[in-house]
């Protein structure tokens, strides 16, 4: 065999190495990242809800909390069923950014906190994650993992449409 040769059929066998270990569990990386993203999401949308639920006194937070905490807890057991089949590990609580939030969030009250959980919690949390959701149902290579975004997405995207109402009554004045 000539080094040319040897040359090639070691790049061969170190790429199918590659692709073996990047997929050695049977979940691509975009796929286990979009699992860990959508947990953060989840987790991050409802405990900014649970605050809600005691802080704010305005009916449509409440309305809008509530629906929050029901159906992103549906969307969690679901996805943790989905990535204990594929043996993906989920984050317990959001990231460390999601973390910062929800202490802001927090520390506001009355009128303050009904407006940073529209425009935070609301608005913009649902934004990102119809994103991350719209691009998984797109992309993602495992099929179970497409399916469960594209069905995920309707809820994300009412929950969003609400949302968008409400923070804009609540910051109307801003």
């Amino acid at each position: 065999m000539t080094r040319l040769n040897r040359l090639i059929c070691c790049s061969v066998v170190l790429g199918a190495l590659f692709v073996n270990v990047a997929k050695a569990d049977g979940v691509s990386m975009s796929d286990k990242r979009f699992l860990k993203s959508a947990a953060e999401a989840g987790t991050f949308e409802v405990e900014g809800s649970k605050f809600a639920l005691k802080k704010s006194k305005d009916a449509d937070i409440l309305r809008f909390a509530k629906m929050m905490t029901e159906d992103h807890s549906q969307a969690a057991f679901k996805l943790k069923d989905l990535a204990t089949r594929r043996m993906v590990e989920l984050p317990k609580e959001p990231s460390l950014m999601q973390q910062a939030k929800l202490k802001y969030l927090e520390s506001r009250d009355g009128v303050k906190f009904d407006k940073s959980y529209a425009s935070h919690i609301g608005v913009s949390a649902h934004e990102q994650a119809i994103k991350l959701f719209e691009d998984a149902a797109e992309d993602a290579d495992d099929l179970d993992i497409k399916k469960f975004a594209s069905e995920t997405l309707p809820v994300l995207r009412k929950h969003l449409e609400e949302a968008k109402r409400i923070d804009i009554r609540v910051n109307k004045d801003d």
